[in-house]
């Protein structure tokens, strides 16, 4: 998809980039331990990954970006480098000690981070004065959820998303292909070996509209 020429950071090099790795990791690493279920892995995404899943957002276009369980912002330091000036991220997470870890580290005017459960997200876009969201990505280890909870999830997420937007999700398994498939006209499911370990990256697409007869 095309493009905007927004300036990108390298989020793995340098002494900078190390120091931030390991904060980020010993955080990540203390979360993982107090809720396991809550977190896919205990090592936080490859550069690798992070790329290979927003080269498929169209950013010139892309006015609302939501991203479910942003943990300690591996992620959401990539998105913030590619989106548009005039846009808005909004990051959603369970877990007050990652709310509290983003806001304290990002100072970006277009980051709005809240409190809460990614099935709630059509009620936090209404908040942030927002229509629908472009694209939404997800991180959450549906395979862990309650029973129920993860399609009550993929359900809200695609009436969430505008018509021809999509839904990016990155899993260690394939189980959350069983709760795209139902809910999403297309599916598509690709695996990132350069990833610790390797990982599933998923795109459902909410179908478009369909047109009005004459």
């Amino acid at each position: 998809m095309a493009s905007i020429p927004l300036k990108k950071k390298n989020i793995s090099g340098g002494k900078a980039g190390a120091g931030r790795f390991f904060q980020q990791w010993g955080m990540f690493f203390r979360q993982f331990v107090k809720h396991p279920g809550m977190i896919g892995s205990v090592i936080p995404s490859s550069a690798a990954l992070v790329n290979r899943m927003l080269d498929q957002v169209d950013w010139h276009n892309t006015r609302l970006f939501v991203e479910y369980g942003p943990g300690v912002g591996t992620f959401t330091q990539a998105i913030l480098d590619r989106l548009h000036p005039d846009a808005t991220l909004l990051a959603i997470d369970l877990n007050l000690d990652f709310v509290a870890y983003l806001e304290a580290q990002f100072d970006d005017p277009r980051l709005k981070v809240v409190h809460g459960s990614a099935a709630d997200v059509r009620r936090f876009i209404r908040e942030a004065g927002q229509p629908q969201a472009d694209y939404i990505l997800s991180g959450i280890p549906f395979s862990t959820l309650p029973d129920g909870v993860g399609a009550a999830i993929c359900a809200e997420t695609r009436a969430a998303l505008r018509p021809g937007g999509a839904f990016l999700v990155y899993q260690y398994s394939r189980y959350v292909r069983r709760l795209l498939d139902p809910v999403f006209g297309r599916v598509s499911d690709e695996l990132e070996w350069r990833n610790i370990p390797p990982c599933r990256m998923f795109c459902a697409v909410r179908e478009e509209a369909l047109a009005q007869a004459a």
